[in-house]
């Protein structure tokens, strides 16, 4: 009687919920996505001396001017954007906001989002509290392709914008220069608006590599770039996040920015100016990292007997847990919670319809070497089950 319609068409976070369960009755967390290593230390030395010379106060709203300077340099190298600091970025408090700001910037009441599933769990609710309706289009494993006639029959004329998570969660896909053109190509003829989450683009495999969609041909005008610090630079806390667009999108974004958040921590976003000045070769060895994270966890699966599904990029995997005979993946959660001590995500949460989703559990490997090792084996007293 008092509350909102749309809040009755999404629930609280599930990815959350399992790291409070996780927490009441410990073990190791492979459910919330963050890493248990430090942030580079002169990224945190740049906040506190932000802190100590009393930069405590509100900074621009769309971002300190040094911040957005910064970023522009890093992402005219890497994906390769060459933007303007002040007309076509936004700080945002992690790419959390930004993606809900910008859909609220640019989708009507009506109006229909393409989302691929599955799919990030902010991405339906997004939706729904900006009026617009939700539109799934299946990634089929084991590459977790698109069939693209079921991608052209996902658009209607209420169709204004797609989002495309690359790399993915929770499936480690990396959509390919083709996937992408096709994509672009449909996009231009449609005049539809494509908004990118790429907050793992530094993390690719097997040759894989990320690919932005706004640095196609005649995609700039038409792409928003969504991303952050939390990721790459081991900060999930920081909630320090940015949104490249144009000038007119911008413009629309700083508005519903301003009066949801106002503005990111002015000495994170200081500690932020030193994340993105570090050298290409940081990045280089992130991945070289995470690429040995992700072979050790897949050994510890394997070892178990766990079928999944190989990322080519983020540090997310999927997993069948079919074979334990549960019907919901919920209880397959918190069984293995209690049973064994580690936390995933149930699978039916990247699903518009859960029963899609029944079969898999994700497990993240952004862990310290000795968290893996400790899952692994705790993951290995499944075998018998």
């Amino acid at each position: 009687m008092f509350v909102a319609r749309r809040t009755n068409y999404f629930t609280e976070s599930v990815i959350r919920e399992m790291t409070r369960i996780i927490g009441l009755h410990g073990g190791v967390n492979l459910a919330q996505g963050f890493p248990d290593f430090p942030t580079p230390g002169v990224i945190k030395e740049a906040a506190v001396d932000a802190i100590l010379s009393d930069m405590n106060q509100y900074s621009i709203t769309w971002g300190a001017p040094r911040l957005r300077q910064a970023i522009a340099n890093k992402v005219k190298w890497f994906p390769g954007l060459d933007i303007d600091p002040d007309h076509h970025l936004t700080i945002t408090c992690g790419a959390t906001e930004a993606i809900t700001s910008t859909l609220m910037a640019i989708l009507n009441p009506g109006d229909e989002l393409i989302i691929f599933e599955p799919y990030y769990e902010n991405y339906g609710p997004a939706a729904i509290l900006a009026d617009a309706r939700p539109v799934m289009v299946p990634l089929h494993p084991p590459d977790f392709s698109f069939d693209p006639q079921e991608l052209e029959r996902s658009f209607s004329p209420k169709t204004r914008a797609i989002i495309i998570n690359t790399p993915g969660n929770p499936t480690g896909k990396v959509f390919t220069l083709d996937e992408l053109r096709f994509i672009a190509n449909i996009c231009q003829e449609r005049d539809i608006i494509v908004v990118t989450d790429e907050v793992y683009e530094h993390m690719t495999y097997d040759g894989f590599k990320h690919i932005s969609m706004a640095t196609l041909p005649g995609m700039f005008d038409r792409t928003i770039t969504c991303n952050s610090m939390s990721k790459t630079y081991c900060a999930t806390g920081w909630r320090v996040g940015y949104v490249i667009a144009n000038q007119t999108i911008t413009k629309a974004i700083r508005k519903i920015h301003d009066f949801t958040t106002l503005g990111a921590p002015a000495p994170l976003q200081e500690g932020a100016v030193a994340a993105f000045n570090l050298p290409a070769e940081y990045y280089d060895q992130l991945a070289k990292e995470y690429l040995t994270r992700r072979n050790s966890f897949l050994y510890y699966l394997e070892r178990a007997e766990l079928p999944y599904t190989k990322p080519k990029g983020a540090y997310y995997v999927l997993v069948d847990i079919s074979r334990f005979g549960f019907e919901r993946s919920m209880d397959a959660a918190i069984w293995m919670i209690k049973e064994i001590g580690v936390a995933g995500v149930p699978g039916s949460s990247f699903f518009q319809n859960p029963r899609n989703g029944e079969h898999l559990i994700r497990f993240h490997f952004s862990k310290s070497q000795k968290l893996l090792d400790e899952a692994g084996e705790r993951l290995f007293r499944l075998r018998s089950k």
